[in-house]
């Protein structure tokens, strides 16, 4: 399987200066990420092809669909470790991709610890149907427990899209945004490669991550040419904290 990610093809494109990949599904069995192990193999294979140093892995928390929680997080890398061909040293990092649902609130009020992509970092997610009525307030909460929320993919939740002022509240409500590469490129379709770039205009871009779930996201970040002066552009101007991760 893992030679379905040829290193020739992976070359063409090159995320080393990026560092860190800090939004992937790479356990096995935990999410709609990889099933097993021998996927998740070829899925950091290919990732470390395209140039990554480090990968942080965020396995999805939903209390009604995937009810994880640190030991089973830390019970798949454990499997991963045993199974896997890779070296640990090239294995993905634990964290996690929090939904700001009851089950989150659940988690905030019982002062649970939560899986960080580095230091006080916590990915969250919002519903992609709707956003959560009181997510000001889940997002104050996190904070006054010492956690700094980094919203994933801010360009995919289509009922912001016509809202200008959306992700400056956002932003004065303390989140930093992880954009998808593929948004770029219009793999999510146009209006989010559109929200994208806007928020580049903005400088509103903290983070990027493949939220790489399946080996299609790989085959398309192989194609993925037109990013790479997105990417220079950005880490030229000292906007990612990637390469800090």
């Amino acid at each position: 399987m893992l030679s379905i990610f040829r290193r020739s093809k992976a070359k063409e494109i090159d995320f080393s200066q990026l560092g860190s990949d800090m939004h992937s599904h790479l356990l096995p069995a935990l999410d709609d990420g990889s099933p097993d192990v021998p996927a998740s193999d070829a899925l950091i294979t290919g990732l470390r092809n395209l140039g990554y140093k480090k990968l942080i892995t965020t396995p999805h928390v939903m209390a009604d669909i995937y009810p994880n929680t640190p030991t089973t997080i830390e019970s798949a890398l454990t499997r991963l470790q045993k199974e896997s061909t890779i070296s640990r040293n090239n294995l993905p990092v634990p964290a996690a991709e929090y939904l700001l649902d009851d089950g989150f609130e659940d988690i905030l009020n019982q002062q649970q610890s939560l899986m960080c992509i580095s230091g006080s970092l916590v990915l969250v997610e919002f519903s992609f149907a709707a956003p959560p009525v009181d997510f000001k307030e889940k997002l104050f909460q996190l904070q006054l427990q010492g956690y700094q929320p980094v919203l994933a993919h801010p360009e995919r939740y289509v009922y912001w899209l016509g809202n200008k002022r959306v992700m400056d509240e956002l932003r004065t409500a303390g989140c930093l945004f992880a954009i998808n590469i593929l948004s770029f490129t219009g793999y999510y379709g146009k209006p989010c490669a559109d929200a994208a770039h806007a928020m580049m205009k903005k400088n509103l871009i903290d983070f990027v991550g493949t939220d790489c779930h399946h080996p299609r996201h790989i085959e398309m970040l192989q194609q993925a040419h037109q990013v790479m002066p997105i990417i220079n552009q950005l880490l030229d101007k000292g906007n990612l904290k990637n390469p800090a991760l």
